[in-house]
């Protein structure tokens, strides 16, 4: 779930201001493995960040399928079954030699691809609220989220209940 969790993060991240200090608490949080970055490399995943959000956004499957194909042909090589530092047996989309970027790129578009087939193409989106920029991947029952948490939810509903009352 690294994957689609990461480039959620990436999103989000993009929508609320790019910093090089948050980026790398992101990789961190994920536990990317020397995931060290410089301005070269902050300015590659940036980029990287903001090919990703249109997956987000995408309003059909058939548009999600194609943003993230994209993702994968620019960002992925070889899988292989890995089971490293004790893990259970894993799938890597390159190889651990390349630079931390190519392995996010990888890591995000593989794990964004395995997520869709398993959520039928759905379950990705950015939150509805109005001025919210949070991407989410949603894991609830019922796959219909449309709010990044419960608090925006709540605010957004006591926006549209107060709206009639507003025009007065």
């Amino acid at each position: 779930m690294t994957g689609p969790l990461l480039a959620a993060d990436l999103v989000t991240l993009i929508g609320r201001g790019w910093d090089i200090r948050a980026a790398s608490a992101v990789l961190a949080r994920h536990q990317i493995r020397r995931g060290e970055i410089d301005k070269s490399a902050d300015e590659r995943l940036r980029a990287w960040a903001a090919d990703i959000v249109p997956v987000f956004r995408a309003e059909t499957v058939d548009a999600r399928c194609a943003e993230i194909n994209r993702l994968l042909a620019a960002g992925v090589g070889a899988p292989y079954l890995t089971t490293h530092d004790s893990l259970r047996p894993h799938l890597h989309f390159v190889s651990d030699a390349h630079d931390v970027i190519a392995r996010v790129r990888a890591v995000t578009a593989g794990g964004l691809a395995l997520f869709v087939v398993e959520s039928e193409g759905a379950r990705l989106g950015v939150c509805q609220r109005e001025g919210c920029q949070v991407a989410f991947v949603d894991t609830s029952r019922n796959g219909r989220r449309a709010y990044c948490s419960a608090k925006c939810g709540n605010y957004d509903a006591v926006r549209r209940h107060r709206a009639p009352f507003s025009r007065r």
